[in-house]
């Protein structure tokens, strides 16, 4: 698939490059490489409520690695689909984190994860239908407006659907995105998952995201429990993952990617390694891409040559 190189792309979501997940275990490993700038990951994401603390070492730890590389935040508290009313203390120590780490970009995710005050500790799918759609884009522009900036959400893996949807999973993604204003997070395991689960077809969901809309890709290991996918970031990704990623990179283009590892978390290298495999990915679809420019310009200036001979010979 040839992606269009007219696609335009969020201002705000600049390349980063391939970065991981911040994760506390890898701490030392992180900053003893990123003094001695031999770090091979590009950038960092930290989860968001891990850092909304005045004092102690995550945050110091976090705004050191930020005058290394870039830093962007992830939430997964948010609770954006609930129909509680949105959490003010919350989006106040976000807002005063986001003034401290100034990170790239901020996300969270499509879902609900408590109602009636009660926080369920899980990523729990919504209602595909307009009413769901007209409530979620109006509270995520509320917290925009109270940020200051657009945030990206992330579509969730599912285990489970609702009798009242009336769109497929992406329909209702991108009509979000687009009512809101908002970025998108597009997780490719999330949709290698939930396309097993349902038995929707995952190329189709990647092929229908607005390349505008997309402020970063994850990427993660999931698990088999009987017939159905776990997201459970807890394995290396997956070859078939790793082809849809590829797939994705090629129409949307030159986006930011991560790696997700939350669990039987590895040695720093070995996550460096699933990075390196990402970024080789990368690197063979942008020389791909730079040998069809030159062999167009090559066609193009034979082409120009070619209608200039039929001038002079009818001259």
């Amino acid at each position: 698939m040839k992606r269009s190189r007219r696609e335009p792309r969020p201002n705000e979501a600049p390349d980063l490059g391939v970065g991981v997940g911040l994760r506390t275990t890898h701490y030392p490993d992180i900053l003893e490489r990123a003094r001695r700038g031999e770090l091979q990951v590009d950038w960092f994401e930290a989860i968001s409520e891990n850092y909304m603390v005045a004092g102690g070492r995550p945050p110091r730890v976090l705004e050191e690695i930020r005058s290394h590389v870039p830093v962007v935040l992830h939430g997964v508290s948010l609770n954006i689909g609930s129909t509680d009313p949105l959490n003010d203390r919350y989006l106040d120590d976000l807002a005063a984190l986001v003034r401290r780490v100034e990170p790239i970009w901020i996300s969270d995710h499509l879902c609900w994860t408590g109602v009636a005050g009660r926080n369920l500790h899980d990523l729990l799918p919504l209602p595909y239908n307009e009413e769901s759609i007209e409530h979620v884009s109006e509270r995520i522009r509320r917290v925009q407006d109270r940020l200051g900036r657009r945030i990206a959400i992330e579509n969730v893996s599912s285990y489970v659907s609702f009798t009242t949807d009336v769109v497929p999973e992406w329909e209702f993604l991108i009509a979000v995105a687009d009512a809101a204003d908002c970025g998108i997070l597009l997780d490719v395991n999330n949709v290698f998952v939930s396309a097993h689960n349902h038995g929707f077809d995952a190329e189709t969901y990647v092929d229908a995201i607005p390349a505008e809309r997309v402020f970063q890709i994850h990427l993660a290991g999931h698990s088999e429990n009987g017939a159905l996918l776990i997201d459970t970031h807890d394995h290396p990704v997956r070859d078939e993952v790793f082809s849809l990623f590829e797939r994705t990179y090629r129409r949307i283009g030159p986006v930011s990617t991560l790696i997700e590892w939350d669990d039987r978390i590895p040695e720093f290298d070995r996550l460096e390694a699933e990075a390196l495999r990402a970024r080789a990915i990368i690197n063979r679809i942008r020389n791909t891409e730079w040998q069809d420019e030159r062999t167009e310009r090559r066609v193009s200036a034979g082409d120009d040559a070619a209608a200039a001979a039929r001038v002079d010979q009818r001259a």
